[in-house]
């Protein structure tokens, strides 16, 4: 895609403020960060919709999305990631996003068929403790809007949360979102939506 820096900048800040809110910011939001007027967010917003790095649904405040093969330039440098905040793996909690990186050169190579962008979260709790997910590690996520039954998913909760867990679909459409302790209960829910699914596990001692 042929984006102007402008254009770049609106497509991380959608992404990490998804990320750290489960919705995405207001036009009006994205005009203050940048310290642009809205109607010049707009005309920028407009173009990407039309080359389809952004998505948005008609009628629907906060809606926009980035598209799922959109590739933003810090997801595709394959031996570092964008950390854009925390992960809860407990009881849900509010994430906030931070501007750092995570190099993973001597760890992580480039993914071959690699979808989409890829970031990485902290783990916050220990429910996934018997996947070998621990409280502090840093899970390695790959950007995603669907996974299939036993993928460790990001996934936004229908209060607005945030969590990870093991997803599986139901037979009667309902979804199981389950941790790896036994100290915690399974979340079932009628709908969630996937913000990624992790594709590694760092931890430093």
């Amino acid at each position: 895609m042929n984006l102007t820096p402008k254009q770049l900048r609106i497509l991380q800040l959608v992404r990490d403020y998804r990320i750290a809110h489960g919705y995405s910011p207001t036009m009006q939001e994205l005009a203050d960060e940048l310290g642009i007027s809205k109607v010049t967010v707009f005309e920028h917003v407009e173009a990407l919709i039309k080359k389809g790095a952004l998505q948005r649904k008609a009628n629907k405040a906060r809606s926009l999305s980035i598209s799922e093969n959109a590739v933003l330039p810090d997801e595709a440098q394959p031996l570092t990631f964008p950390l854009v905040g925390r992960i809860a793996a407990g009881h849900p909690i509010e994430k906030f996003p931070q501007s750092d990186r995570l190099d993973l050169e001597s760890l992580f190579g480039p993914r071959v068929g690699q979808r989409a962008g890829t970031f990485a979260l902290c783990v916050d709790g220990d429910s996934m403790r018997d996947e070998g997910i621990l409280d502090g590690d840093y899970v390695i996520v790959e950007r995603r809007e669907t996974a299939r039954n036993g993928e460790r998913v990001v996934a936004l909760l229908p209060d607005g949360e945030t969590t990870l867990k093991t997803f599986f679909r139901e037979a009667d459409g309902s979804i199981r979102l389950q941790p790896a302790n036994p100290d915690f209960e399974p979340l079932i829910v009628k709908d969630c939506k996937v913000q990624g699914v992790v594709v590694g596990v760092m931890r430093r001692y």
